[in-house]
């Protein structure tokens, strides 16, 4: 007799939730919201109380003062006598005497209400101040985490991805917004670091093709013996390679720049603004645009190499982008209301208003396609754009009026 095996049985299920495991009593975690109410429910307790026994004490004082109506029997005529109530002497009858008496209370009572009212009013001034001072403090004392938030948070937009705000204390509100933001931070750190090690990676597998390219090409074309349209391709192809290398460039400068300047130190964009004249001036020459404008010290804190980058594109755009003949570029530099200013105006075509901003998209030119172009491959200003943000500054430009434009960069001093 043969018996049949038992089915296996289903593996337990796991007891373990990846969750945060809920209290037991919700409703009793202590809360920014029951923790302000028992704050502020306590601190109208005791401020009535206050109030309470302060008027109280106030009124047993005025009821004494009030009823202290003395008399004085005087002569053997038993007439009254009073000192709060002087009518007493001249009464002449007992129904005089109890209206004089009834009066003098009235006005008694009277002057004690006056009196209780006005303490009341002092001692009611000196707890809202009180009130107000304790108040003010113990919000403080509530929010100061906020401002350990805020803090973190402004640290962390000077591109310090490493800071934590690694909240202590009780489990509320404020506690629960740090650990996310703190979980949000190290995972923009990832991102960020994951970032640098692809623009590193591609900056290597990038180049190095390009750079073979470039060789066989120029080997190429040193051959004396090769036939003209051979060369002509090759020239060709050399040109393509060219531009690839710079749009390759263009694209890994535009990614580091992006980010804010860690390192900085003085730079003076006088002399950025010389050095990338300098390396423009052979264009301009064989242009026939004249470079002029009188360029002051202006001292900023940033990277040199980024700067002249800006320099260097807006300087190279105002000569290409010009007109035929007479053609002038004017580049300036100055400090403004404690601001160092870049100033690139030059001669060409009337640019419309509503084109500026489209100058600055990637691969955008006025009136041109992506391709097709030898003016360069359309990443100039939108990293000039890009290293201003990083140093904390911005850039504008404007239409001159008879063509040309006037490029403005303002970084802080």
């Amino acid at each position: 007799m043969t018996t049949t095996p038992a089915p296996p049985k289903a593996p337990p299920k796991p007891t373990w939730d990846p969750r945060k495991p809920e209290p037991p009593f919700p409703w009793l975690r202590p809360t920014i919201r029951i923790r302000l109410t028992l704050l502020y429910g306590g601190m109208f307790l005791i401020a009535g109380i206050l109030l309470l026994s302060i008027i109280y004490l106030l009124a047993a004082q005025a009821l004494r003062q009030g009823s202290g109506v003395s008399f004085q029997v005087t002569g053997t005529d038993l007439k009254l006598y009073s000192e709060t109530c002087p009518q007493l002497s001249g009464a002449r009858s007992n129904e005089e005497v109890n209206a004089i008496l009834k009066e003098c209370t009235a006005i008694q009572q009277q002057h004690a209400l006056d009196g209780l009212l006005s303490r009341s009013l002092l001692a009611l001034l000196g707890l809202a101040v009180i009130a107000f001072a304790f108040g003010y403090a113990m919000a403080g004392r509530v929010l100061s985490p906020l401002g350990r938030i805020t803090r973190t948070a402004r640290a962390v937009a000077g591109s310090d991805l490493s800071r934590r705000i690694e909240l202590d204390g009780p489990d509320d509100e404020f506690k629960e917004l740090a650990d996310t933001f703190d979980d949000m931070l190290e995972r923009l750190q990832r991102a960020f670091t994951a970032q640098q090690r692809f623009v590193g990676n591609a900056s290597h597998e990038l180049r190095t093709p390009l750079a073979i390219n470039r060789t066989l090409l120029e080997v190429h074309l040193s051959d004396p013996g090769a036939p003209v349209e051979l060369q002509q391709l090759g020239k060709t192809l050399l040109a393509t390679n060219e531009r690839s290398e710079q749009l390759v460039e263009g694209l890994l400068l535009l990614a580091r720049s992006d980010n804010q300047i860690v390192e900085r130190k003085p730079v003076d964009l006088a002399e950025v603004a010389s050095q990338a004249i300098d390396q423009v001036r052979g264009e301009a020459e064989a242009k026939g645009v004249m470079i002029r404008g009188k360029r002051a010290a202006a001292v900023v804190q940033g990277s040199g190499v980024l700067l002249e980058r800006i320099a260097l594109n807006l300087v190279q755009n105002a000569v290409r982008y010009n007109v035929a003949e007479d053609g002038w570029v004017e580049v300036t530099t100055e400090v403004q209301h404690g601001q160092a200013v870049l100033v690139v105006s030059n001669t060409g075509p009337v640019v419309p208003a509503y084109e500026i901003d489209n100058l600055f998209e990637p691969f955008r030119r006025l009136r041109t396609e992506r391709t097709g172009s030898d003016k360069g491959v359309g990443l100039g200003l939108s990293i000039a754009r890009s290293v201003a943000r990083a140093h904390g500054g911005h850039i504008a430009a404007e239409p001159r009026e008879g063509g040309g434009l006037v490029m403005r960069v303002t970084l802080p001093v």
